[in-house]
């Protein structure tokens, strides 16, 4: 039996807004090279895609925890996420937005920016504080 993605989150934040919060709250968790993309037009899976680069894997996990744990504060429950807590890339889907833990290495093989370069780039970084859980 195959699993079905819920068609919508319970939640009223926009799922734009979902993942400039998540954004802002994993570079206040000290991951790095953060990206937002906006995928909606070129994806029929999800709209967005937050990217990220961490230290460590337990830095990952941390990063990946306070995501998800703010998601269901704001109804955006994970639909899915990585189970095994990986050394290299770890995420979570909450069906509108996807949020990806990578390690360096990780990061520059699997390439997502380029692999989904027809997405748009999202500012998110404009001086707004990250989100309090």
């Amino acid at each position: 039996m195959t699993e079905t993605r819920p068609e919508s989150k319970s939640g009223t934040m926009s799922a734009k807004q979902f993942a400039l919060d998540i954004a802002r709250l994993s570079a206040a968790t000290r991951c790095h090279n953060v990206v937002v993309l906006d995928v909606s037009g070129v994806s029929p899976i999800t709209d967005f895609f937050v990217i990220v680069s961490g230290t460590s894997a337990r830095q990952m996990r941390s990063a990946v925890d306070d995501v998800i744990e703010y998601g269901e504060l704001n109804g955006y429950n994970p639909f899915h996420q990585t189970k095994e807590q990986g050394e290299s890339w770890i995420l979570a889907d909450f069906v509108h937005v996807v949020f990806h833990a990578f390690s360096s290495e990780a990061r520059a093989y699997y390439d997502l920016e380029n692999l989904w370069g027809d997405g748009k780039r999202v500012e998110w970084n404009d001086g707004t504080p990250p989100p309090m859980m």
